[in-house]
């Protein structure tokens, strides 16, 4: 029996130890998630349900700017009618008893887990999603990921597979620059004779590596060599250590002219306002993700390989270095000229993704309602 208003649950995953929100983008996933939930006209009231190993007070500086009440999983048993399963997955045990006492269990993937999945048993890494038995009644997905993952999904959890639009809002970019104090502006500053470049990619899985970005530079600076004063490759220092990928950063004229550094992981607000002018990125079936959206909020040139971007930024086809330096070139020739206009097709793309946006509240309002019909 569908209740009348809904109390409903998003999976938070908090472990003991100290966790930023900036370490991932699934706590904020969580975040915006809660947020269109509560502009629902089917939920009553929205909850953060911990499934990790510590405890919400060990974790302050993480869920003080929390959107909704953190329960644990005892309590969300017997309070909440639906369960998301998005930031910690769920026991099955536990699953099938919320279904025994009605409630519905909705399994949520935000990333390429068929990607991820087979890549961790090729090379036995550690696991990423688990097909653990939990007893969804949907599974809802992101479209970049239609293609990889709907089969897999419907196939390996046994659930009819359903595409959500992504969430996003500058509600926590603006409010990490702001606890930040930074010394330096958030936000493209024209004018620079040549570009300090950034490339973000998280190189801990294929779907996100630095090589395309880091070949395509090259070229353009064989190009074009006054156009770029230094390139930053970021989150590479584990990589240092490969000789394979010494080797082929080596053979970049980049590396070898002395104008290229493999950094640490900071927040993207940290490098934008400090040492980047524009961002070189480049994805394998993870066209939709939150670096995209802080780049073009910040009017920042970003040359991307995404189809989910609206047009914006400078694209560059797939694979394709030789494109890809030219979209870099051409973003160093027009984007100053352009860039009041960059900025307002940026800002009208971001509006598309806001949790509070009546079309997003409509969408995920009507998949709440189908677990009922």
């Amino acid at each position: 029996m569908k209740p009348e208003r809904l109390k409903v649950g998003v999976t938070l995953f908090v472990r003991a130890g100290q966790q930023s929100l900036w370490e991932n983008g699934i706590f904020q996933n969580c975040f915006f998630l809660i947020m269109l939930l509560q502009r629902s006209p089917l939920v009553e009231s929205a909850y953060l349900v911990n499934g990790g190993d510590g405890r919400p007070e060990d974790a302050k500086g993480f869920l003080e700017h929390a959107p909704a009440p953190v329960i644990d999983l005892p309590t969300a048993q017997e309070k909440l009618d639906v369960i998301i399963e998005l930031s910690a997955q769920l026991n099955p045990d536990w699953g099938r008893s919320f279904r025994q006492r009605g409630g519905r269990v909705i399994g949520m993937r935000v990333a390429n887990d068929y990607m991820i999945d087979i890549e961790r048993m090729i090379f036995q890494r550690r696991h990423g999603m688990l097909v653990s038995g939990t007893p969804y009644h949907t599974v809802w997905m992101l479209p970049a990921f239609e293609e990889s993952c709907a089969s897999y999904y419907e196939h390996a959890l046994r659930a009819p597979v359903r595409a959500m639009p992504h969430l996003w809002s500058p509600m926590l970019l603006e409010r990490g620059i702001k606890e930040s104090a930074l010394r330096s502006p958030f936000g493209y500053a024209e004018g620079r004779k040549r570009w300090r470049l950034a490339i973000l990619e998280p190189n801990i899985c294929m779907v996100k590596t630095c090589h395309i970005p880091m070949l395509l530079a090259d070229l353009a600076h064989r190009q074009s060599p006054e156009m770029i004063e230094v390139l930053r490759v970021y989150n590479s220092l584990h990589m240092k250590e490969n000789a394979q990928f010494v080797g082929f950063a080596k053979s970049l004229d980049l590396v070898r002219h002395g104008i290229a550094s493999f950094e640490a992981r900071f927040a993207t607000y940290e490098i934008m306002a400090y040492e980047a002018d524009a961002i070189v990125s480049h994805h394998w079936a993870n066209a939709q993700n939150y670096l995209y959206y802080e780049a073009l909020y910040g009017g920042y040139p970003l040359i991307h390989n995404s189809a989910y971007l609206g047009g914006c930024g400078y694209r560059y086809r797939d694979f394709d270095c030789e494109d890809g330096a030219l979209a870099l070139r051409e973003a160093f020739v027009e984007h100053d000229k352009r860039l009041k206009d960059y900025r307002r097709t940026a800002h009208a793309f971001i509006a598309t993704l806001d949790p509070c946006a009546q079309r997003n509240v409509e969408h995920y309002t009507a998949a709440l309602a189908q677990l009922y019909d």
